[in-house]
């Protein structure tokens, strides 16, 4: 054998090995047999901004492969899953169910961890991907034309604000705290000590000290109001709240609202006091509540 042929041959023989492990290495976008199993991550971190700015960085460039959640693959969903998952924060699995969970924003709203919800298939209306807003248009997501997680940003990208359809937020104020010049993710013993924004609606019964968890579609509780859309949520129940806490809310000269929805055989009942048309009218009416009437009353916006 000649020398060029020679040499022609390890050559040949080298760049099949490469591509031998390259392919070995890279793993199949669509593979023909998915772990369809759902694995909830650990839960590693408090719910914070700074926390969430960590994973970000860390999970940069991770494959994209269908049907996974993490913590090495994931595909769309998969990653905003594993995300809050990791801090606590319970989300539907698929991109059209944690896009009706959380509290919607507006585009212009938008804040670092709030979710991106958009529709790229031909069905213009069904949610088939989700990204997590970064800030100054920017989001991360598990790109499937890219094959990893990539950032993307809205405002340069013409097919993603087109296909925009809801965003939705997760991640509390509380949690969010400014954190100065230093880079957030420098940042050390950064904790929220309050609780996220609930996944899914919470039903109180009577005993304070019981909770159960229901789900139900926003849109069986949607009520909007001319005089505002901001209110002070006292609680929810199976049937009627007591006569007492009704009274003693006109006692305290307030107005309230019952929102009734079915849930299967029961009939839920929300308890509101409102409406206001700003926040900060109903943050003062926050105050008085829970010092007079109930501690763990809190602001609802419903639209």
């Amino acid at each position: 054998m000649s020398y060029n042929n020679t040499m022609k041959y390890i050559y040949t023989l080298i760049t099949i090995i490469t591509l031998t492990i390259i392919s070995g290495c890279t793993p199949d976008k669509f593979p023909k047999h998915p772990n369809y199993e759902i694995n909830k991550p650990e839960v590693t971190y408090t719910p914070s901004r700074a926390n969430l700015d960590k994973m970000v960085k860390q999970l940069q460039g991770s494959p994209y492969v269908w049907a996974e959640e993490g913590p090495n693959y994931f595909d769309c969903s998969g990653l905003t899953y594993y995300l809050y998952g990791s801090m606590g924060i319970e989300l539907p699995r698929t991109a059209r169910e944690q896009a009706k969970v959380g509290k919607k924003v507006d585009f212009k709203d938008l804040k670092y961890g709030d979710l991106l919800f958009f529709a790229t298939s031909k069905n213009r209306h069904r949610i088939t991907h989700v990204g997590m807003y970064l800030g100054n248009g920017w989001f991360t997501h598990a790109s499937t034309t890219k094959s990893k997680v990539v950032y993307s940003n809205i405002y340069k990208s013409r097919y993603f604000k087109s296909r925009l359809r809801v965003c939705r937020r997760y991640l509390p104020d509380e949690c969010r705290a400014d954190l100065g010049q230093k880079p957030i993710w420098q940042q050390n013993n950064i904790q929220c000590k309050t609780k996220p924004i609930s996944t899914q609606p919470e039903l109180k019964s009577q005993n304070k000290k019981k909770a159960i968890v229901i789900q139900t579609p926003m849109s069986n509780i949607e009520n909007i109001s001319k005089n505002g859309t901001y209110y002070v949520q006292v609680g929810s129940f199976n049937g009627k709240p007591k006569y007492s806490l009704l009274r003693q809310i006109k006692a305290n000269h307030l107005h309230y609202k019952l929102i009734k929805f079915d849930m299967g055989k029961k009939h839920i009942n929300k308890l509101l006091i409102g409406p206001y048309k700003t926040h900060n009218k109903a943050q003062k009416i926050l105050q008085k509540v829970r010092a007079k009437i109930e501690p763990s009353a809190f602001i609802a916006e419903i639209r």
